[in-house]
């Protein structure tokens, strides 16, 4: 045996380490049992891997993203095996790891019932306890399609070898090199138990999955297309410790009570009726008024920061959208042509920006109108498959608070930082305050324009985006087609990332539109457009917000911010009058003249989390005051009745929670 010579990763410390042929990276990283796997030269490998002279080695912790991908990648083999074991005319489709867990697809004859999921986990327990090794094997494509011959969809995988998709999960199962498969072996007599086609790689053994748990099953198309055949998807969730997997789990069940679907229902707000179509709401007069108080608050501000309004049609000439490139590159998110005027092709907009270019170039512009800033609350649609179709969080119809501003190249950098600091800050006042940006560059095999107006555009928003002092996460290959951009990522009130507003700096539109302004010195000139979508959509921010606040809105921009509850008859009237002088004052109170017991009005109140209940009873009347009761719970009795509409204005004005 010879020496061999290693170089030991950790962190920003390097251990060189001369070890015999045919060490394992498992004996590098002996004693350490988080260490799961390898990254050796940049590529993920099994911990049996034989480790070479010369290479870098750095232990994979199980905790690391790689490492939660490895370990979840692991479990949906466990569960596939499980479902093989119980149903073993299932065929396999693919399992790949997911954003906190993983899925598996079967080809069945029937759905699997809840029954089903509870028998598979069972099954997946038993296995795991086993400590069944993952074991490497590389075979040809004719090896790999004999052993692989009952299955169908693993066998068209093959054929996929080096053009396999991440989108559909595809490259779990292929790469762009050699074929491999996976063989779970018995611990003790190494017989084989179970395989699959695998790039890998895999725990060391099944007893390294410390705590998963099945979630749900669904109807799938075989990778992700109508056009094949309907599989059956299992979710599952792994995680590194039972404590995780625990706190995993009551973070499903508070974000499940938040879901704005539910909320939506329950608060009255809105619908999505099968009448009309998936991902097409209708907001309900409660809804509508949520809906309207976060738009006239919007336009308020815009009018401050300087922004006009503009308003454009639903519909236009295919041609506009050959102008701008949306026809080239968005054409599968657009809605399908419809043919007038005698086979003009119609379309309708998923932007509004091609429209807002008409309107810059419907006159002569000069310098000195510059910049200008449009604004448009836009309708637009898209088509979106109906299995990403979400509630108001992923629709085919919604309306963008969308704004496009024209400028010189000498003003581009402080537009683009004031832009950003007022998206922020108006985000702010509706109770987002955790915040990082994500600065997303051009897509090298999706893009317009020449690569020194890419790089130019690119640096000019990475020095605005960092003036703000918030973390800046990149994004390689994540732009629109048209130019770079930045994207604000807030966090919710139980921590969950949402992405809100975009801005994109375009150095292309306005060349595809020839637009021009006359500069100081009379020469014809170029502005430099910057795209900006506050909400990103109305419909979605909507949602965002009924999931941060739980339902239980600020009062600013509650439905009903306070409802009256007397505790006899007697007391309706003295409350009416209450309500009446609010109103004088643009609050919205509602009185309950009901039937109801007082307790059953209150708890009422509770349900639709109004944030002032108004209780009256003889000694208010007699002193001309009401009492407070509020959300939590707690009281706050005998205010006169001018000092309550006042405290409630305070809080409305002053956008507080209570």
């Amino acid at each position: 045996m010879s020496d061999v010579r290693v170089i030991i990763q950790r962190d920003s410390e390097r251990e060189e380490r001369v070890v015999t042929t045919g060490t394992t990276a498992a004996e590098l990283f002996a004693g350490e049992r988080s260490v799961i796997a390898a990254r050796v030269a940049g590529e993920l490998k099994d911990l049996s891997y034989q480790v070479q002279d010369g290479e870098t080695v750095e232990g994979v912790e199980i905790s690391s993203e790689d490492g939660l991908n490895i370990l979840r990648h692991s479990t949906a083999h466990v569960m596939a095996q499980a479902v093989q074991e119980l149903f073993p005319e299932a065929k396999l489709g693919i399992g790949p790891p997911v954003r906190d867990g993983f899925y598996y697809d079967f080809d069945v004859e029937k759905p699997f019932t809840p029954e089903d999921l509870k028998a598979i986990e069972k099954k997946m327990q038993e296995i795991q306890k086993r400590g069944q090794r993952f074991s490497r094997r590389v075979v040809t494509d004719e090896t790999a399609r004999e052993e692989l011959a009952d299955e169908p969809y693993k066998l068209e995988l093959i054929g996929l070898k080096g053009s396999a998709s991440h989108d559909d999960g595809a490259d779990v199962e292929v790469g762009a090199g050699e074929l491999t498969i996976y063989d779970n072996l018995d611990a003790k007599t190494g017989e084989l138990c179970w395989k699959d086609l695998c790039r890998g790689p895999h725990l060391p053994t099944t007893r390294n999955i410390p705590a998963f748990k099945l979630m749900r099953n669904a109807a799938a198309y075989w990778r992700g297309s109508e056009k094949n055949p309907m599989l059956q998807r299992i979710y599952g969730t792994a995680w590194p410790s039972k404590e995780e997997l625990k706190a995993h789990l009551e973070f499903l069940a508070e974000a499940e009570k938040r879901d704005h679907r539910k909320l939506g229902s329950e608060l009255d707000l809105f619908s999505i009726p099968e009448q009309i179509g998936s991902g097409l709401a209708v907001f309900h007069p409660k809804g509508g008024i949520v809906r309207r108080v976060m738009e006239d608050y919007s336009r308020r501000r815009h009018e401050e920061e300087g922004y006009e309004f503009v308003y454009t049609p639903h519909a236009t000439k295919g041609k506009l959208f050959e102008t701008s490139g949306h026809l080239d590159w968005y054409a599968d998110g657009m809605y399908p042509p419809m043919q007038l005027d005698e086979g003009v092709d119609y379309y309708l907009k998923p932007m509004n920006c091609p429209m807002h270019n008409l309107i810059f170039d419907a006159r002569g512009r000069s310098y000195r109108e510059l910049p200008l800033r449009l604004f448009e609350f836009g309708t637009v649609y898209r088509y979106e498959k109906s299995g990403v179709v979400h509630g108001l969080t992923r629709a085919r119809g919604f309306t963008q608070d969308d704004a496009h501003i024209y400028c010189t190249r000498e003003q581009m950098s402080e537009e683009l930082d004031r832009t950003l600091t007022f998206v922020l800050n108006l985000l702010r006042d509706y109770g987002l305050t955790d915040f990082y940006l994500e600065l997303s560059t051009k897509d090298p095999e999706k893009f317009v324009g020449s690569d020194e107006a890419w790089e130019e555009a690119t640096e000019t928003l990475r020095q605005v985006a960092e003036k703000q002092g918030l973390p800046l996460v990149p994004d390689p290959g994540g732009a629109a087609f048209y130019g770079p951009k930045i994207s604000v990522q807030a966090k919710d009130a139980i921590g969950r990332t949402w992405q809100m507003s975009t801005i994109q700096l375009d150095f292309n539109l306005p060349e595809r539109f020839d637009l021009e302004y006359t500069a100081a010195d009379g020469s014809k000139t170029r502005p430099v457009m910057i795209h900006r979508a506050l909400f990103g959509s109305i419909e979605r921010f909507f949602a965002v917000l009924l999931e941060h606040y739980a339902g239980a809105f600020p009062a600013w921009l509650a439905p009903v911010q306070a409802v009256g509850i007397p505790i006899g008859d007697a007391h309706v009237d003295h409350l009416e009058k209450f309500a009446d002088a609010a109103r004088k004052q643009g609050l919205r109170i509602e009185v309950d003249s009901s039937s109801d017991r007082m307790q059953k009005k209150i708890r009422n109140a509770q349900k639709q989390k109004v944030p002032f209940m108004v209780i009256a009873g003889d000694e208010d009347m007699a002193n001309g005051a009401v009492s407070f009761r509020y959300r939590d719970g707690s009281q706050e009795n005998g205010i006169p009745v001018d000092e309550a509409i006042a405290k409630i204005a305070k809080v409305v004005e002053e956008r507080a929670q209570v």
